[in-house]
């Protein structure tokens, strides 16, 4: 079975590592590693992707991934890469977020048969004595080297809690309890997270003489130099309630020709021979690769049912088949007494959401980038009635891409 390093390195997974040579060799065998997920809000995003892919990665190469929910460490909020305070959040919402991102992390990785595992460090944070914890724990940190971390450097000028300043103790205890308790070896995490992951393997040698590793990814930004995962809808959640299926795949329909190879790597589990040759290698056209890209993560987030129906979706309104099933496209209900003869179009696009505000509806209509039905919005007080219904839906788009079914219903 192929070294698991050997495939994050060829992924450009890696930024940076304790020590490479050792660390290989010890993936060489089966072990167990783990990543936190803090639950400070009910869904994972895009920019959580990169982590879950990396357990994913090492469970297909017979390794044990643990998942850490971080409803504990929840409870003071991570400061890494974070200009103000996290909002303090209570326990019971910690809570509910955190069963939204185990169904999430459940459709990468299989939990079944111990063959990875998923853990809450609120079982073993908030039972914490604070006077023992300073004590035992506290002491082996040295506030000199803390302040220099690059987390709490870049938060000095602004401002940092001393509750926030707990974060990195509370974070390597984490490391050290998944060594006693579960034999874990490797802390895996986003670059920002290095200090943090640093002091877990500090602490365990201090503690247990055990000698651990650590493995950040790179922190990933698009061509354009936007942080991945932001929209101008958005932030492009993993939980369908919070963004549809449909709209997942347009996410990815719509990477940056030069981001595409890139994401293929990340984002796909798909052999580095076919992704050189999606790439443009191979003189294939983008917009394959991009269908592609689109399709994989879709599957991989959403179940293979639901990347089809995208899939399909997306092909029926580009190729101008407003007619067509369209049940992948975002809907928005609305009775035919709620319709009555007609709303006026710039009314219907902001009260369907296609537009914040109905000035910005006006402008969109009066600079011809509003359709009905495929049929270009030619005035803002055109009303869209009953003889727009097709198959019990109208269709609107704004823009190139972004389309609304309003489906129709009897009162």
């Amino acid at each position: 079975m192929e070294n698991v390093y050997d495939i994050f390195k060829e992924r450009g997974f890696i930024e940076q590592v304790t020590d490479e040579g050792m660390l290989r060799e010890v993936l060489a065998s089966p072990i167990s590693c783990y990543i936190g997920f803090d639950p400070t809000a009910k869904s994972l995003h895009v920019g959580s992707l990169l982590p879950i892919m990396s357990l994913a990665h090492m469970q297909r190469q017979g390794h044990r991934p643990i998942a850490v929910v971080g409803a504990g460490t929840a409870l003071v909020g991570d400061p890494s890469g974070k200009d103000e305070a996290r909002r303090v959040m209570s326990r019971e919402e910690i809570d509910a977020n955190a069963e939204g991102i185990k169904r999430q992390l459940a459709r990468f990785i299989e939990f079944s048969d111990g063959k990875a595992l998923m853990v809450n460090n609120a079982d073993w944070l908030t039972p914490l004595n604070y006077i023992e914890f300073l004590r035992d724990i506290g002491r082996h940190f040295s506030v000199n080297r803390m302040l220099a971390a690059e987390s709490y450097r870049q938060r000095l000028e602004s401002g940092l809690s001393f509750l926030e300043f707990n974060y990195m103790l509370l974070q390597a205890y984490d490391f050290w309890h998944l060594y006693k308790h579960y034999d874990c070896i490797l802390q895996m995490g986003g670059n920002d997270q290095w200090g943090n992951i640093l002091a877990g393997v500090d602490l365990t040698r201090r503690l247990e003489g055990g000698v651990i590793h650590g493995l950040t990814f790179p922190l990933i930004t698009v061509a354009d130099g936007q942080k991945m995962g932001k929209t101008h809808r958005g932030t492009i959640w993993l939980d369908p309630e919070l963004t549809c299926p449909y709209e997942y795949y347009q996410y990815w329909i719509n990477t940056d020709d030069r981001d595409i190879k890139r994401f293929l790597c990340y984002f796909t589990f798909l052999p580095m021979e076919e992704i050189e040759e999606l790439s443009g290698l191979g003189g294939n056209d983008p917009r394959v690769a991009k269908e592609v890209l689109a399709y994989e993560t879709t599957k991989l987030c959403h179940g293979q049912k639901e990347a089809e129906r995208a899939r399909s979706a997306a092909g029926q309104l580009f190729g101008e088949k407003a007619g067509d099933d369209l049940e992948g496209v975002p809907t928005y209900s609305m009775t035919l007494e709620e319709l009555g003869d007609g709303i006026e179009a710039y009314i219907l696009f902001q009260d369907t959401a296609l537009c914040t505000t109905r000035s910005q509806a006006r402008r969109l209509i009066s600079q011809g980038g509003a359709y009905v039905n495929g049929e270009r919005i030619r005035s803002f007080e055109t009303k869209i009635g009953p003889d727009y219904i097709r198959n019990n839906a109208i269709l609107l788009r704004a823009g190139k891409k972004r389309y609304l079914r309003v489906h129709i219903t009897n009162p």
